[in-house]
């Protein structure tokens, strides 16, 4: 009962963070594209890393960020660690004064996939460019469209909270595994 009580005040402790989070944000929707554009991609970033694109409707935190109209169902999910966003200018590559394409490192722990309720481990350094664009007076990001990057421990609430939820035995059991794999994974990355 404790532990159920737990996870239901994480999770509630969560969703409050996500829209206090949101709430405060909404000065950066209306941003000067006067102001450095690495903020939008740090942002949406933490934004992703804590989860906002695991549901469909909660993906609705991150959209005022972003050129595409709506999210497509991901199989899959990156687990990653950490993630930075390259701020030396001198490795972007700028288009034209209004876009430009800005280098995040990713560091990948591996990739959670839902249907088999299975974690494989793939520990790597991952990088993007991001196309950074203004729109009307604001900053965009207009691409890539990549599955959700969540931090480990994110997922693992995330998880068990889909464990508990999951009338489905069998499903309950593979979420299951599924929560040990990825503490196995958390123990592994502390000892290092």
């Amino acid at each position: 009962m404790v532990n159920r009580f737990s996870v239901f005040l994480g999770v509630l402790l969560w969703i409050v963070d996500l829209w206090a989070i949101g709430a405060s944000s909404s000065q950066a929707f209306n941003s000067h594209i006067t102001e450095d554009p690495t903020k939008i991609l740090q942002k949406y970033l933490s934004l992703d890393k804590k989860g906002v694109r695991l549901e469909a409707y909660s993906w609705q935190v991150v959209k005022p960020f972003v050129a595409w109209k709506e999210e497509p169902v991901w199989g899959h999910v990156v687990v990653i660690s950490q993630f930075e966003v390259v701020d030396d200018i001198s490795q972007w590559e700028i288009l034209n004064n209004l876009e430009a394409k800005i280098p995040v490192i990713f560091e990948v722990l591996g990739t959670m996939y839902w249907e088999s309720a299975t974690f494989v481990a793939d520990p790597h350094r991952e990088s993007q460019f991001f196309h950074v664009t203004a729109v009307q007076d604001r900053w965009q990001i207009g691409g890539p469209q990549l599955p959700p990057h969540v931090g480990r421990q994110r997922l693992i609430d995330f998880v068990r909270w889909t464990e508990l939820n999951e009338p489905d035995p069998v499903r309950k059991g593979l979420f299951g595994s599924l929560k040990i794999q990825l503490e196995d994974t958390i123990e592994k990355e502390l000892q290092k």
